[in-house]
């Protein structure tokens, strides 16, 4: 018999709602968290402690050379695999799958540009590729770069970001790239070259020991790792406490090895003053 009152109606609880992923990620500098959107409109720079992410070759173009005025260079250039060297996986193995993974065809990106209307050659290093070594194709298009930036009489600028030194797969052929790059700078300097080179996090191993320093003006990014060997094996060899922070850009530049630490946003800006200032 229906009394006019009613049992009220269970309410079922609402699922929870996730935060989707990819719109949030935490800082490795200030443990921040951060939204994403936020810091790639800072070029991927933490908009709490300044602590610079990583970021492509691509990107970097995009950055510091002028809107639609990127031509590149030697772009066809692909890695042999001379010594049949098999880790993992086989060498060329490896290579694809790096070129499927990250878009690129080697570690290394050159070219030519516009920085504020002044026309550079333009080349920079993806530590995303094989950690960014510098192997026979990388060393091939760095000195090509050069070559091209002597005959045009072009500010030359390379921004490293590589953490892998010289690729073991490729052996001897590999280290020489350092040497082969090294004596590139030594004849574009001879032909009165201006040579900016800009150290990113990381920049280490054979890249850290020849082109990277060889700079005529030095330019590093806040607190980039920088350096030859890692620390670890360094305290192991010498055996004696290092100094905190003796391989950040900010160590570096107390010492005399980076001229000047500029942030990320200000980097164009600074390589197109420098290029005034140094009248070329």
């Amino acid at each position: 018999m229906d009394n006019g009152q009613h049992e009220p109606k269970s309410r079922g609880k609402r699922p929870k709602r996730e935060t989707p992923e990819g719109l949030w990620k935490q800082c490795p500098g200030c443990s921040e968290t951060v939204w994403v959107k936020e810091v790639e409109r800072a070029q991927n720079v933490c908009p709490h402690c300044d602590f610079h992410w990583y970021v492509s070759a691509s990107e970097r173009i995009r950055q510091v050379l002028d809107e639609g005025t990127f031509e590149e260079w030697d772009a066809d250039l692909v890695p042999a695999d001379p010594l049949g060297f098999v880790d993992k996986k086989p060498y060329p193995e490896r290579v694809a799958a790096e070129q499927k993974l990250t878009g690129l065809k080697e570690a290394a990106v050159t070219g030519t540009g516009m920085i504020r209307a002044r026309r550079v050659a333009f080349g920079v290093t993806d530590s995303a590729f094989i950690m960014g070594s510098m192997g026979s194709v990388v060393g091939e298009k760095l000195t090509r770069l050069v070559e091209r930036a002597t005959d045009q009489k072009l500010p030359l600028i390379i921004v490293s970001g590589s953490g892998g030194g010289a690729r073991m797969h490729e052996g001897i052929l590999s280290l020489m790239q350092m040497a082969k790059v090294s004596a590139a700078l030594a004849r574009y300097d001879q032909a009165g070259g201006l040579f900016i080179s800009v150290l990113t996090n990381p920049t280490m191993g054979g890249v850290a020991a020849s082109f990277a320093s060889l700079g005529d003006l030095v330019f590093a990014e806040p607190k980039a790792l920088i350096g030859f060997a890692g620390p670890r094996t360094i305290k192991a060899t010498i055996r004696i406490e290092l100094p905190k922070g003796f391989q950040t850009s900010e160590f570096l530049l107390e010492h005399g090895f980076v001229d000047h630490i500029v942030h990320r946003k200000n980097l164009k800006s600074e390589i197109a003053r420098a290029i005034d200032y140094c009248g070329k």
